[in-house]
């Protein structure tokens, strides 16, 4: 389920559950971009059921939301809302998202308030924000572990990551 980011036109495919328990499936894929056009899409599903007074459904797959999962019963609110996230803020939205559980506060937040830039390595994110912040004596640069530092953040809680690239870690802080 899911595909990759690079890919975000979000699509559900839902089930009639009446159908479904009496062993058919019927369903149909539906784009997520407005709420009302997903209504009346699981609407127009239902009524060409198989199995007369067919009301329920279910998501049984989705693609084009980058990683971020889509549960069975999401409500369909909730569901067009992450798109529009993701439609808006592209892969490294989708990834942020999916690292914050699908908080779509906490991964707005992170996005606007948190984000500290992309880097080769967390220990290079940490070596140049030293660097730009502390005078740093030439005789004790080489002593400088920025490997702990960065080890010692993310143990800490203090920073999260999220990888694009082999070289690309974008990096965020939580407090």
């Amino acid at each position: 389920m899911g595909q990759a980011a690079d890919d975000l036109e979000p699509r559900i495919y839902v089930a009639c559950l009446a159908a479904y328990n009496s062993g058919v499936l019927h369903g149909a894929w539906i784009a997520v971009e407005d709420e009302d056009a997903v209504w009346a899409a699981i609407r127009a599903m239902l009524k060409a059921s198989p199995e007369p007074m067919a009301e329920e459904f279910a998501i049984h797959d989705y693609e084009g939301f980058g990683g971020v999962e889509i549960a069975e019963y999401a409500g369909i609110a909730k569901v067009v809302e992450t798109a529009a996230f993701l439609r808006a803020r592209g892969e490294l939205g989708a990834l942020v998202l999916a690292e914050v559980g699908g908080d779509l506060d906490a991964a707005g937040a992170a996005l606007d308030d948190q984000y500290h830039g992309v880097f080769a390595s967390l220990a290079d994110y940490f070596q140049a924000m030293t660097e730009e912040t502390t005078v740093i004596p030439e005789n004790l640069r080489l002593y400088i572990d920025y490997e702990a530092m960065a080890r010692d953040a993310r143990l800490n809680g203090e920073v999260f990551t999220v990888q694009i690239a082999h070289d690309a870690v974008h990096v965020f802080w939580t407090r």
